[in-house]
C-alpha cells in the first residue's frame, strides 16, 4: 500500500507534529506501507518574519498534483491545514479521492492567544477542512469530545509514542547547576505560555530546550534561566535525564510528545488540568496537575522515577503507527476500486489486519469507520 502524507510541518521545524510524521514514515514498510511525504521541500518558500523556522509552500495546484500522479498514491493523508494541506484537500476534492486527516493543534485558541479572533470564526474554517475526510484523527479523547462539540464528525483516535531506546534514566548529569532542576522542553513561542513557568519561585535552577520568536524577550526577562537552545537525539535525551521535575505549562496542547519523553526519562511533570496533560496523565502517578504551577512543581519532586516509567512503556511507536495505519487501511479497503494500481485492488496490509484483530479497542477492529 503506497501512502502520501501532506503536510506543512517539517524540517527544518522541530514539534510534536514533525516527530510523529517522522515515526509513521519510519514504521512504514513494518506494516507493508510504501510511504512518502509532500511537503514544502522543493516548491518555493517564504519565511514568515517572526518564526523564520516555519516556511510557508508556494505551491500551485498543478505543480502539487504533478506529485501525487508521480507517486501515484492508493492513499493520501492530510496532516496540517497549511497551503499544502489546502491544495492537497482540493486535489483530492477534485479527483472524488478519498482521504483522511489529522487534527494535531488547538488552533482556535492559539490564534485567539494572537490575535481578537473569535474561535468560533477559527472552528468554522476548520470544520469546512475535515469535513470531506473519510477520518479525522485525534491524539486524545478529550480532543475528540471538544471536536464533536464543535460539530465535528468521523472522529478516530491516534495516539502518539515515544522512543524507549532513547529516552531512559541515565547513571550521569550532563547539567552542572543547584539542584532541583526544573526543565521545559518545547517550541518557545507565546502559545506555550512559559512566562507561568519561567515567574515561579522554586529552589535549583530551571532550564528550557528549544528556540521560537519569543526566546529573546524571555532571555532577557529572565536572566537566572538557562536557555540551551534546541537540542536533539542523545543530546535532548541526556538533558531529560539529567533534570528532576519537567514543567509543562502549555493551556493549548492536545497531546505534548515532550511529555512522554520526560516520564521514559523517569522525570516527573507538572503542568496545568487542561487536555494534553490530563488525557496523557490520567490515574497512572506520574505527574501532579495543579492550577498552582508552583505547588505541582514542588509535589512533582516528591514522585518515584519508577511510576514514570510504568507509563511511558505503555506508549510504543509501534502501537501508534498501527492505529495510523489501520485507519489509513479501513478507509482504503471501503473504497477498494476506487483508485486502483496497476489494476489491482489495493488491500491491508497483513501487518495491520493482524493489529486489528488483536486490537479491536485500538478502534482498529471489526467496526467499520463513519459513513
Amino acid at each position: 500500500m503506497r501512502v502520501m502524507i501532506a503536510t506543512d510541518a517539517w524540517r527544518p521545524q522541530i514539534n510534536g507534529v514533525v516527530r510523529s510524521l517522522e515515526r509513521m514514515v519510519e514504521a512504514g514498510p513494518e506494516f507493508g506501507v510504501t510511504p512518502r511525504m509532500l511537503t514544502p521541500e522543493g516548491f518555493r518558500q517564504i519565511g514568515l518574519p517572526s518564526y523564520p523556522d516555519i516556511r510557508i509552500a508556494l505551491a500551485t495546484r498543478r505543480a502539487l498534483s504533478e506529485r501525487i500522479v508521480d507517486f501515484a498514491p492508493d492513499h493520501i493523508h492530510i496532516a496540517t491545514e497549511g497551503p499544502i494541506g489546502w491544495l492537497t484537500r482540493a486535489v483530492c476534492l477534485a479527483q472524488k479521492r478519498p482521504f483522511t486527516t489529522s487534527y494535531h493543534t488547538r488552533f482556535p485558541q492559539y490564534v485567539a492567544a494572537r490575535w481578537p479572533i473569535p474561535e468560533s470564526w477559527s472552528y468554522r474554517l476548520l470544520r469546512r477542512f475535515h469535513g470531506p475526510a473519510a477520518a479525522v484523527m485525534v491524539s486524545t479523547a478529550s480532543v475528540e469530545t471538544e471536536l464533536r462539540q464543535h460539530g465535528f464528525e468521523k472522529i478516530v483516535r491516534w495516539g502518539r509514542g515515544v522512543d524507549l531506546s532513547l529516552f531512559h534514566p541515565r547513571p550521569h548529569s550532563v547539567l552542572d547547576l543547584p539542584r532541583p532542576i526544573f526543565l521545559s522542553v518545547g517550541r518557545v513561542a507565546v502559545e506555550k505560555n512559559l512566562d507561568a513557568f519561567l515567574s515561579l519561585r522554586l529552589p535549583g535552577s530551571k532550564v528550557v530546550v528549544g528556540d521560537g520568536p519569543a526566546r529573546a524577550d524571555l532571555q532577557r526577562a529572565y536572566p537566572e534561566v538557562t536557555f540551551l537552545g534546541t537540542r536533539e537525539g542523545e543530546d535532548l535525551a541526556a538533558i531529560y535525564a539529567s533534570s528532576d521535575v519537567f514543567v509543562f505549562p502549555s493551556l493549548t496542547d492536545t497531546f505534548g510528545i515532550v511529555l512522554l519523553e520526560a516520564a521514559a526519562s523517569g522525570l516527573p511533570v507538572a503542568a496545568f488540568p487542561v487536555q494534553g496533560p490530563s488525557d496523557v496523565f490520567a490515574g497512572s502517578g506520574a505527574a501532579v496537575l495543579n492550577e498552582d504551577l508552583r505547588s505541582a512543581a514542588l509535589q512533582a519532586l516528591r514522585i518515584p522515577k519508577e511510576t514514570c516509567l510504568e507509563l511511558a512503556a505503555s506508549h510504543s511507536w509501534h502501537r501508534s503507527a498501527a492505529q495510523f495505519y489501520g485507519h489509513i487501511a479501513q478507509v482504503v479497503s471501503q473504497h477498494a476500486g476506487r483508485f486502483p494500481r496497476n489494476g489491482a485492488a489495493v488491500r491491508p496490509a497483513p501487518a495491520i489486519t493482524a493489529f486489528a484483530s488483536a486490537h479491536p479497542a485500538e478502534g482498529l477492529g471489526p467496526r467499520r469507520l463513519p459513513a
